[in-house]
C-alpha cells in the first residue's frame, strides 16, 4: 500500500487544500444519505423494505449510466481489481439493506447510535490497510464526537430496541465499504466505482425485490421511490471523490455530522421534536468536526 499512499500524495490528495475539500464533500454526502434514509423510512410505511432497496439501486444505475454517457465511454466499466469491486459493492448493499431495515423500526437519530462506531473502526483499520495512521489529536476529536452522539442517543436509558442489531450490521458493512473505497481510488475511476457498485447490487437484489413487489399507489410514491437512486448515487459519488482526495482518518469523524441532518429531517418530516439534550449532543458533534477542520487548515497553510 506504500505505492498507493505515494500516488495520492503526489496527486495532491493528502496535502494542501485537498483534505478541506474532501471534508466539504463528505458533509454533503452525509446530507444526501440522510435524505435517502428519511425517504426510505417514509416509503416503508407502504412498501416492502427490500423493494425500496432494489429500486434504489436500479435507479442509481440508470442515472449514473445516463450522467456519464457510458455508451460513449465503455472503458468506465473496466476495473483493475474486479474482486475488490465486487466485495465493495456487496458491502454497500449490506449497508443499505440493514440501514433501511433499521429506519423502518427506529427514529432517524436512533439509527445513528451504533452506526457512529464506524469512525473508530475506519480510523483503526486505515493504518494497517492504507498506511494512513491517525494522530492523538484526531483520535481525541473522534472520541469527543462520539461522546456527543451518546448524549443525543442516550443508549441504555429505557433499553435498546431489538432492531438496533440492524444498525450493528450496517455499521460493519459501512466501515469496510469506506476503507475499500479509499483503496480502490488509487486504481479505478470514480464514475466506474459508482456504476459497478450499483450494477452488482441491483442484479443481486433483483430476485428478492421482484418477489416482494407492491405497486406504488400514486405518483408521489413513485417519485420518491425513484428519487432514492438519485440520493444514493449522488451521496456515494461525493463519498468516492472525498476519499480520493483526503485520507480516511481525516474524513471519518465527519460522519458524525449526519446526526445533525437526521435530527433536522426527523423534525421536519416526522415531527420528532429534538430535546435540549439532543441539541447539546449535536453541538458537541459539530464542535469536534470544526476542530479537525481547523487543524487541517493550519496544516495546509
Amino acid at each position: 500500500m506504500a505505492s498507493d499512499t505515494q500516488h495520492r500524495t503526489s496527486a495532491g490528495g493528502s496535502s494542501g487544500a485537498a483534505p478541506i475539500a474532501g471534508i466539504g464533500l463528505i458533509v454533503l454526502a452525509c446530507l444526501s444519505f440522510s435524505v435517502l434514509d428519511a425517504t426510505a423510512k417514509y416509503l416503508s410505511a407502504s412498501l416492502p423494505t427490500l423493494q425500496i432497496v432494489w429500486v434504489r439501486f436500479v435507479s442509481h444505475v440508470f442515472l449514473a449510466l445516463v450522467l456519464f454517457q457510458v455508451w460513449k465511454k465503455p472503458a468506465l466499466l473496466t476495473t483493475k481489481r474486479p474482486l475488490l469491486q465486487i466485495v465493495r459493492a456487496f458491502c454497500l448493499l449490506g449497508t443499505t439493506v440493514f440501514n433501511f431495515l433499521a429506519v423502518r423500526y427506529l427514529q432517524l437519530a436512533e439509527t445513528m447510535a451504533i452506526m457512529f462506531a464506524a469512525p473508530f473502526v475506519i480510523t483503526a483499520l486505515a493504518g494497517p490497510m492504507l498506511g494512513e495512521w491517525a494522530g492523538a489529536r484526531r483520535w481525541a476529536a473522534i472520541v469527543v464526537g462520539f461522546v456527543g452522539v451518546l448524549v443525543v442517543t442516550q443508549p441504555g436509558l429505557g433499553g435498546m430496541h431489538w432492531a438496533a442489531i440492524y444498525s450493528v450490521a450496517a455499521m460493519t458493512f459501512y466501515a469496510i465499504y469506506a476503507l475499500l473505497t479509499r483503496q480502490l481510488t488509487a486504481t479505478d475511476s470514480s464514475a466506474g466505482m459508482l456504476i459497478l457498485s450499483g450494477i452488482v447490487a441491483a442484479v443481486a437484489m433483483a430476485p428478492v425485490g421482484l418477489s416482494v413487489w407492491v405497486m406504488p399507489q400514486d405518483i408521489w410514491t413513485w417519485a420518491l421511490l425513484l428519487a432514492t437512486g438519485a440520493f444514493g448515487a449522488g451521496g456515494h459519488f461525493l463519498f468516492i471523490i472525498a476519499h480520493r482526495i483526503a485520507p480516511a482518518p481525516v474524513l471519518a469523524p465527519f460522519i458524525y455530522i449526519q446526526i445533525v441532518w437526521m435530527i433536522a429531517l426527523g423534525f421536519l418530516v416526522f415531527g420528532d421534536v429534538p430535546t435540549g439534550t439532543t441539541m447539546a449532543g449535536a453541538a458537541i458533534v459539530v464542535a469536534s468536526g470544526l476542530y479537525i477542520l481547523y487543524r487541517e487548515r493550519v496544516k495546509g497553510i
